[in-house]
């Protein structure tokens, strides 16, 4: 018999303990790739706001919560827009609110008909709503395909009835799945007046964007400035919490992972102390008594991993369609996500497996062999 043939056959001929050592791996593996994709996806959809109107910068109030309740004075937004270097600042109010159980959390803009253009607002069908209006809005192209509302509908949001003007496209994705209202509007309906959520800079061509940015955050102590992902963490604490959730879970998934397959390659040690002793006894060296035991965890906990991530994909579904995370959490897979798992069952069913498998190792023959 061949020695991979033999970690087969000792795999079929133990299937609890295998299929023990697979379900630690497959919890921990599901545990790494939910809360993975969930950070990863989040965080994709909180930063795609970078990327509004093809801005260089965008400026946030600093240390906020959450990035979308911050709040900036209207008017330094248009002080901003006068610093040297700078083409033009547009500011722009967003907030949430509820549609229909389909569309439990739907993002509304407000947004001045005249910064429509450099926000990256493009009118498909339809005319921008009044600056003044107070039952006009505006809806992107694929919020209107879910809700089958086209341009002269109506659509009712918090008890308000609204004409639907027009219908648009913006340069991100998330964009299309937005209502737009008049700024002054949405500020009065937030009792939020001369207030926005945030600012989008744009520099004139050669200007120094670090300088400008330097400026900025050196006059307008309470306002910072995000030009990368990296940035984002100063303005939305949530998203940094986040991410430190996911970190410390998946330390503590593998944690258990590595405790359950320890547990489980111990006491196939002590059941097969016997068998080691005449591995031994017959002239095999230590180091193929590890590679046995390491082979046959690793192997189990490919198989646990693979498991893990079906599991993961399940949980991941059950997210999407929760009622707190609906229309904000789109998932995003990609090959990182099934390397991480991969490599997850393989530094567990190493380190769970190492200490029994050198246990196993240094066996002595006589004492095994004689051991009932």
């Amino acid at each position: 018999m061949t020695f991979v043939g033999l970690i087969a056959r000792n795999i079929i001929s133990r299937p609890l303990r295998a299929v023990l050592t697979a379900s630690a791996v497959a919890i921990g593996v599901m545990a790494v790739v939910a809360l993975g994709v969930l950070t990863t996806s989040l965080k994709e959809t909180a930063t795609q706001i970078l990327d509004v109107g093809n801005a260089d910068f965008t400026i946030a109030q600093k240390n906020s919560s959450d990035i979308i309740n911050g709040t900036i004075d209207a008017e330094d937004i248009a002080a901003i827009g006068t610093i040297p270097g700078v083409e033009r600042a547009v500011g722009a109010l967003i907030s949430t609110d509820a549609y229909d159980e389909s569309n439990p959390l739907v993002i509304e803009v407000g947004l001045a008909p005249a910064d429509q253009g450099p926000f990256g607002v493009n009118i498909l069908d339809g005319e921008s709503y009044g600056p003044d209006s107070t039952d006009q809005v505006m809806l992107g192209y694929v919020l209107a395909k879910q809700i089958g509302k086209k341009v002269g509908d109506t659509v009712a949001v918090d008890g308000h009835d609204y004409q639907v003007t027009g219908l648009y496209r913006t340069n991100i994705s998330f964009g299309n799945s937005t209502m737009m209202f008049p700024l002054s509007y949405l500020q009065g309906a937030n009792r939020l007046s001369g207030q926005v959520t945030l600012g989008f800079v744009q520099v004139a061509k050669g200007a120094d964007i670090k300088k400008i940015r330097a400026t900025i955050d050196g006059d307008y102590q309470q306002l910072t400035t995000i030009e990368t992902a990296e940035d984002f963490g100063r303005a939305d604490r949530n998203l940094t919490l986040i991410g430190a959730a996911n970190t410390g879970g998946s330390l503590l998934a593998g944690l258990i992972a590595v405790t359950g397959v320890l547990n489980t390659s111990l006491l196939s040690f002590f059941e097969r102390i016997r068998e080691f002793g005449i591995y031994r006894s017959i002239g095999w060296s230590r180091s193929r008594v590890i590679a046995l035991v390491l082979g046959e965890a690793i192997v189990v906990s490919i198989v646990g991993a693979a498991v893990g991530v079906f599991l993961g994909w399940g949980a991941i579904n059950v997210l999407e369609n929760l009622k707190q995370l609906k229309g904000i959490f789109t998932p995003t897979y990609d090959a990182a996500v099934f390397g991480r798992s991969l490599g997850f069952g393989l530094v567990v069913a190493f380190l769970g497996a190492l200490y029994p498998a050198l246990r196993a190792a240094f066996v002595a023959p006589i004492t095994a062999v004689r051991r009932e």
